[in-house]
């Protein structure tokens, strides 16, 4: 079984992020006074209106005079020679500056469509200032130090000014050639939040299943009997990571974790063998259908479900509706995300036998404690604020709405309608990216309402056309998976 803390094993080892080094700069790119064209997507202009502060105006010139100045600086570097003292964007727009130790050199810049400022330390004699910091160990209270050409000095960001000078004066350098910056916060690695990695509760280890968040907080779901609400957890890495905020064990068998600040959420599930797999939904695959799983004890292994809305009578208590596989797992596994494609499917629950003899592996499908704990699935293209849809505007009438996974409306205005002649009805369903969102024709039969045409696609959108005799009708429209905001127009 997979299903007591109790149970679950340390395992020794673990992968560490570590930084991606930057591409170097081909500094030896000639002048260009042609406008370079810009054509950038919309949301990259929204994001810069967002971020920066400023206009879409502002922003397409920004683009624009950045593509254009990069080019600009490589060539005023090679031009200037050992004179040259750096370059940098000031302003809204990203104007360029770039800066000489001599006079002479001003026009140079001007003519390159450039500003000009003359400075005292060119930056080859920074970036050997900066180097000689490189070889003397800093004290903790040092957070990082760089180049700066726009102060023509190696800024030192620090929590302690008098230990930071000090360190500077260690590594035999003049002051007036370094500019100390208060930093609050010192710098921190980031990691990531990937399906089927280990994760720790004190001693016992689960798996994670995937991210997602409750509103703007990041975090995870998992196994409910790995851990109770307030439980502390901590990465694959032992790295502080996270407090249960959710947790439903027996009965279910879900959790969420909420992550502090140190974890990132790329919506993936480490697959060990398989690579890293993206998680682009949640369709849930049906019995018959192939299903792979990952978990910290035995990786990446597949198998096909075997039955939907299962109930385990487990010696610590019964647990409803979950899905039986054929798909092996062992201790330690448990929390770990099952996976159709790239499709969420759950988080392991228990089983019976083992990865050497096979056996059979029970997990808890993921739509449950989305829908329960109002949460948004972390998907790889960027998923889960999904904007809500435009769609369906070219009818007689619409209507919109917000449902919750496992929820359902009924439209026009949560009433029904009356039509006196026979007929043909339409409508359109646009529900948000990501989800599967179906709709329903319902008439009135004198004692309850029956469903005449549905549109049932695994996807956002549906249509119905139906032709119907004089009575009362409603459309009924249902979040099988996932959340969000839809419209519908009907005719």
């Amino acid at each position: 079984m997979l299903r007591t803390p109790a149970m679950i094993a340390i395992a020794i080892g673990a992968l560490v992020m570590t930084a991606t080094p930057a591409v170097a700069t081909d500094t030896t790119a000639e002048t260009t006074t042609a406008p370079v064209k810009v054509q950038p997507p919309k949301g990259v202009i929204d994001a810069m209106e967002r971020d920066l502060g400023i206009t879409e105006k502002q922003a397409l010139a920004r683009l624009s005079n950045e593509a254009r100045g990069n080019q600009t600086a490589g060539a005023l570097a090679k031009q200037l020679g050992d004179d040259y003292a750096g370059a940098w964007f000031e302003g809204p727009e990203s104007k360029l500056v770039a800066a000489t130790v001599d006079q002479a050199d001003t026009a140079a810049i001007t003519a390159a469509g450039a500003e000009a400022r003359v400075v005292a330390r060119t930056l080859a004699e920074l970036t050997a200032a900066k180097e000689s910091l490189d070889r003397t160990a800093p004290p903790d209270t040092v957070h990082s130090w760089a180049v700066s050409p726009a102060d023509n000095a190696v800024v030192v960001q620090t929590a302690d000014q008098d230990a930071a000078v000090a360190w500077v004066k260690s590594a035999g350098l003049d002051t007036d050639t370094v500019k100390i910056a208060e930093s609050a916060d010192r710098p921190k690695l980031f990691y990531d939040i990937r399906g089927g990695d280990a994760y720790y509760i004190g001693s016992a280890r689960c798996s994670i299943g995937f991210a997602a968040r409750r509103g703007s907080q990041l975090g995870f779901t998992t196994a409910g009997h790995c851990g109770s609400v307030g439980q502390s957890t901590t990465g694959y890495n032992r790295v502080a990571q996270g407090t249960f905020q959710i947790s439903s064990f027996p009965g279910n068998d879900y959790a969420w974790v909420a992550t502090n600040s140190n974890w990132t959420a790329p919506g993936v599930v480490n697959g060990y063998s398989a690579g890293i797999l993206p998680v682009r939904g949640a369709a849930v695959t049906q019995p018959g259908g192939s299903v792979c799983r990952s978990g910290s004890t035995t990786q990446w292994r597949c198998g096909t479900v075997q039955a939907l809305n299962t109930t385990v009578n487990y010696a610590e208590g019964t647990v409803s509706g979950l899905t039986r596989t054929s798909a092996c797992a062992e201790p330690g596994d448990s929390g770990g995300a099952f996976i159709s494609g790239d499709q969420a499917q759950g988080m392991t629950s228990g089983g019976s036998g083992n990865c050497s003899i096979g056996g059979t592996t029970y997990f808890q499908p993921i739509g449950e404690i989305i829908s329960v704990g109002g949460l948004t699935l972390v998907t790889s293209d960027g998923g889960g604020d999904p904007e809500p849809p435009t769609g369906c505007q070219n009818y007689q009438s619409t209507h919109s709405g917000s449902l919750s996974s496992g929820q359902s409306a009924y439209q026009p205005n949560g009433s029904y309608f009356q039509t006196t002649t026979s007929g043909t009805h339409t409508a359109c369903l646009d529900g948000p990216d990501g989800t599967d969102f179906d709709l329903y024709l319902q008439r009135w039969h004198g004692l309850s309402w029956t469903t005449v045409a549905q549109g049932l696609t695994p996807g956002p959108d549906e249509t119905i056309t139906s032709t119907g005799s004089p009575g009362y009708y409603r459309y009924r429209v249902h979040a099988y998976r996932c959340s969000g905001s839809y419209t519908m127009g009907v005719n």
